[in-house]
């Protein structure tokens, strides 16, 4: 799987999104299989659309070690998987209870809470399964894709820890700390885990690693605070979710900490110390480069 430099951004980005959703359609039960309602809810909420940013991250990361890393979007399709249960789980009546998701109604209000819900617990446990069964690597490669997905996705600095503090932030006193420990848990840890499954699929050294790492933890936050600034300047249509919602939850949010403008020029910042994570990389790591630019500068 080799990245031609004569293929622009959006080309590149529209082609690993075709290679991703082939590999899930291949991973997730079809409809009609029994029990076809949950894998109905299942396949409405994955195949809703999406710029599967964290599955092409991984691949891009693979490609800046290996020019050729074959096979490495099925590792990718474990952080679509788990990204997706996130999803439907947030959008719960408990959680944020959300309406809308990826331009259509969530999932919860097309199959019920309780469907919903499994269908979630579905996919978490389905990412697992793919990384457990992936072909043409090691044992030990596999184990450290776990370990890297199950930390990330966890109560300590991952995504599951991120979300309760920021349930429990909401209506509390906006402060840096708290927006720290929100965003580089609930969306960072992800991020950089997509980067790091995707080197340690293609061998990256240790040096190698720490340096995806780096990047990762960049994009990450590059990442939540466009994410936090498009909810207050963009609308629902443009957004596929329901926009102005974390000021209306009174949610703590770069914004509402640092406001709109000094949270662009943060953006900025890690934008460009994403780009000089991957100085040892030269030009392998392109397409990484460009991920960061196109998170930073997206409009939805």
């Amino acid at each position: 799987m080799t990245q031609s430099p004569e293929i622009g951004l959006q080309e590149f980005l529209a082609a690993q999104v075709q290679l991703v959703d082939s590999a899930l359609q291949q991973w997730v039960p079809e409809e009609t299989v029994d029990p076809s309602s949950i894998h109905r809810a299942m396949r409405y909420s994955l195949f809703a659309g999406g710029k599967r940013i964290r599955p092409i991250l991984a691949i891009a990361a693979a490609t800046s070690i290996s020019g050729e890393t074959s096979g490495v979007e099925n590792a990718a399709c474990a952080l679509e998987l788990v990204h997706t249960y996130s999803l439907i789980h947030d959008d719960l009546p408990a959680l944020d209870n959300d309406d809308l998701r990826r331009g259509r109604p969530t999932c919860h209000k097309v199959f019920g809470e309780a469907m919903a819900i499994l269908a979630g617990d579905a996919l978490l446990t389905l990412a697992f399964e793919v990384l457990s069964r992936l072909p043409a690597i090691s044992a030990e490669q596999k184990i450290r894709m776990v370990e890297e997905l199950s930390r990330a996705a966890g109560t300590v600095g991952g995504m599951i820890g991120g979300q309760v503090n920021d349930i429990e932030g909401e209506r509390k006193k906006a402060t840096a700390a708290l927006l720290d420990s929100i965003h580089r848990a609930k969306t960072g840890a992800l991020l950089r885990a997509s980067v790091r499954i995707g080197g340690i699929y293609a061998g990256a050294t240790p040096d190698q690693l720490a340096a995806l790492s780096a990047y990762g933890e960049h994009i990450g936050l590059a990442f939540q605070i466009i994410d936090d600034v498009l909810d207050i300047e963009e609308s629902s249509e443009a957004l596929g979710k329901t926009a102005g919602k974390d000021q209306a939850q009174q949610k703590i949010t770069f914004p509402a900490v640092y406001g709109l403008e000094r949270s662009r020029i943060m953006a900025e910042e890690e934008r460009l110390a994403a780009h000089a994570a991957l100085a040892s990389f030269g030009n392998r790591a392109e397409r990484l480069r460009q991920i960061a630019d196109f998170i930073v500068q997206r409009k939805a």
